[in-house]
């Protein structure tokens, strides 16, 4: 049996200038393209999720409008049941009024009518 050899290299070869840019640019190139995938699929995710967003904000200024107008129809029924009451008290209040001149329309009367019957007797 005959054995080749090979011969043994104790010290491995420093690579050559080329050698070296060229695994630099490689490298380079794949940390480039993984960070740009990456950023673009990042990007891509939030410019979805803002669309996403600006529909529902959308749907939620639609429902917005609607309550506000349903809550100035319902202020619009609570105002008129106030205007309502303040009539009703000032209408009291008139009578009221009514009722003490009618009443001191009377003490008057009752009074002229006691001076009547004094000088009558």
């Amino acid at each position: 049996m005959s054995s080749t050899t090979l011969p043994i290299q104790s010290t491995p070869q420093s690579p050559t200038p080329q050698q070296t840019a060229e695994a630099r640019a490689a490298f380079t190139a794949s940390l480039l393209s993984a960070g740009t995938s990456t950023v673009q699929s990042d990007l891509q995710t939030r410019a979805s999720d803002l669309h996403a967003n600006s529909a529902a904000i959308d749907k939620q200024e639609q429902e917005l409008l609607k309550q506000t107008k349903n809550l100035s129809k319902e202020s619009d029924k609570w105002q008129k049941v106030v205007d309502d009451g303040a009539r009703g008290v000032k209408e009291t209040g008139d009578v009221q009024n009514w009722a003490e001149i009618l009443e001191r329309d009377l003490c008057v009367l009752e009074d002229t009518m006691a001076m009547v019957d004094e000088d009558e007797r």
